[in-house]
């Protein structure tokens, strides 16, 4: 069986961790950030996890990171 072609578009918004759960970051943080709360905007610089009824089909996305 070949080997699995990694999709570049995700490997390059996505990362694993060490425990294996794949980081992503915030969205709504590019723009219009005037309207934004400061306390909003400075939760949003932080990473987050993917959750776990998506795990599964990224994971497919990106098996080599």
């Amino acid at each position: 069986m070949p080997k699995m072609k990694t999709h570049r578009g995700a490997a390059k918004r996505l990362a694993k961790t060490g425990s294996g759960k794949i980081k992503r970051k915030q969205a709504f943080h590019r723009h219009k950030s005037l309207s934004k709360a400061p306390k909003r905007k400075r939760q949003l610089r932080r990473s987050a996890l993917i959750s776990a009824a998506e795990h599964k089909r990224i994971s497919i996305l990106i098996p080599y990171l």
